[in-house]
């Protein structure tokens, strides 16, 4: 299954993007697999100061929610990546989220689907850091 999309830079001009799903699947495939905690994959998870000011206890409890979630929807996850989630903590709401730096940190991956280019930064937030 592709995914087309066209932008329009002229009267004259259109540019036609075209994705593939199966692309799609392995980002999330990959992106699964390093939340899971898959060492092999480049990439560091952060913790916001609110999150990280919690504690111990409520830390780990947070990220095997976040390791263990598999609620991904069309709706909640567009473009099947994988790369955003919510969970739910003693009553409060977290996120978690993907961004793709290039080996230096420097900036955003050319290619997110080659390990080669890519440094996956997954950000633990409360929703209201977002």
């Amino acid at each position: 299954m592709y995914r087309a999309y066209a932008l329009r830079i002229s009267p004259f001009c259109v540019i036609i993007l075209i994705y593939s799903s199966m692309s799609n699947r392995s980002i999330a495939e990959v992106n699964d697999e390093f939340r899971r905690g898959n060492s092999d994959i480049p990439g560091k998870v952060m913790l916001t100061q609110g999150v990280a000011s919690l504690g111990d206890a409520d830390v780990q409890a947070i990220m095997e929610k976040v390791q263990n979630f598999d609620g991904f929807t069309k709706d909640n996850d567009p473009y099947g990546e994988h790369d955003f989630g919510k969970i739910i903590h003693n009553g409060k709401s977290f996120f978690f989220k993907f961004d793709y730096y290039d080996p230096t940190l420097q900036f955003h991956s050319e290619d997110k689907t080659d390990l080669t280019k890519t440094v996956r930064i997954m950000t633990v937030m409360f929703a209201s850091e977002y």
